[in-house]
């Protein structure tokens, strides 16, 4: 491993780098995704510091941001992963999810453990989807799916 697969903060650096990139030459997270042949939720994840991308994927990422062969190792790299400090989040976007979770988290734990039995919804074995759908009282929504394999607690 290099020094810099090692240094968390060498993977922060390469995601502002890439998303200066992406804005430079004013890509969409999709065009990227697209380059990389994985969903956008995922690519981005990993442009952002969160997954690891495959060989070709991070290659495809790194030419079409214009990055270098550092930048391709540290893409292929198994991340340190969170992206949040511990204290509340400031940005207003993320601050309401945190709130989502801090309304409805017991709610949503309420109604998994209701309908499957006591366990976790998986991170890993996971899919993501954002979508723009119009409001029926105008305007627009965002619709947010989290899709995770549930796997349940065994005892030993």
């Amino acid at each position: 491993m290099t020094h810099a697969q090692l240094d968390p903060t060498a993977r922060q650096a390469l995601a502002v780098t890439a998303v200066e990139a992406k804005i430079r030459k004013d890509l969409s997270w999709q065009q990227i995704a697209d380059a990389a042949g994985l969903s956008v939720a995922f690519t981005t994840a990993a442009v952002l510091g969160q997954h690891a991308l495959p060989e070709r994927s991070a290659a495809a990422v790194a030419e079409l941001l214009g990055l270098d062969d550092d930048a391709v190792t540290l893409l292929r790299t198994i991340p340190t992963r969170g992206s949040l400090a511990g204290a509340v989040p400031t940005d207003p976007t993320i601050y309401r999810f945190y709130e989502m979770l801090q309304v409805y988290g017991t709610t949503l734990k309420a109604l998994v453990h209701e309908q499957f039995g006591d366990g976790i919804i998986s991170a890993i074995n996971f899919k993501l989807d954002v979508k723009k759908v119009a409001d029926p009282e105008g305007g627009e929504r965002a619709v947010i799916t989290l899709d995770g394999k549930y796997l349940p607690t065994r005892p030993f």
